[in-house]
């Protein structure tokens, strides 16, 4: 089974890495939210511009309103905010089966991976893959458009693989038939429904 895993939340049809994005995101049968943790002002707020606005939701409000309800994928976009999200999420007994923690720095999931051994973690491997690099982690995570050999070669590692983003059913079953462990989405109820989808003709709208 290909997981639906939400990119920023539903965001196609609500604000990214908000509360309505997340909200909609269960409702339309995502498996994971994606959100972007970054630090400002001396606390964790999920943003992904590098520079976060006032008003965006910080990862306390995310936690407390998802926790328990969806999966949680949780990427760290800074070195800094590995430790403290760690803290945050075991504070709330979540299960560490519920968590994805995914980034493009090897050394903020390493911190992730040390202060808590049984948590799953992915490397996205940038825009030329090597799926070696991410040997050391659960899984390898791939940008469109994703090479099928890379993500084959991850398989024969035995790492999980995630490719983001997509938002065409073609492309949605094309990767779901190559085995890919999930796949991040802007529109998650189209994922949803083109993974039921029989392979084939075009049978959806985009």
């Amino acid at each position: 089974m290909t997981l639906v895993i939400a990119h920023r939340g539903a965001c196609w049809a609500a604000p990214e890495n908000s509360l309505e994005a997340f909200e909609l995101a269960i409702d339309e049968g995502a498996d994971y939210i994606e959100f972007d943790v970054r630090a400002k002002d001396g606390r964790l707020v999920v943003c992904h511009d590098p520079e976060p606005p006032e008003g965006v939701p910080t990862l306390d409000e995310v936690l407390d309103a998802m926790a328990g309800r969806i999966g949680l994928c949780v990427e760290l976009k800074e070195e800094g905010v590995a430790e403290e999200s760690v803290r945050a999420l075991r504070e709330r007994g979540i299960p560490a089966e519920e968590i994805i923690v995914v980034s493009f720095l090897e050394t903020a999931l390493d911190t992730a991976r040390s202060l808590w051994p049984e948590l799953r973690t992915e490397l996205h491997l940038g825009p030329s893959p090597e799926p070696p690099r991410a040997a050391r982690f659960w899984g390898a995570g791939f940008e469109e458009p994703a090479p099928g050999e890379r993500i084959g070669e991850a398989q024969e590692l035995g790492l999980a693989t995630l490719v983001f983003t997509v938002n065409e059913p073609d492309r949605m079953r094309e990767l779901a038939e190559l085995g890919v462990t999930g796949i991040f989405s802007d529109r998650p109820g189209l994922l949803r429904e083109s993974l039921r989808a029989p392979a084939g003709p075009e049978t959806l709208s985009p």
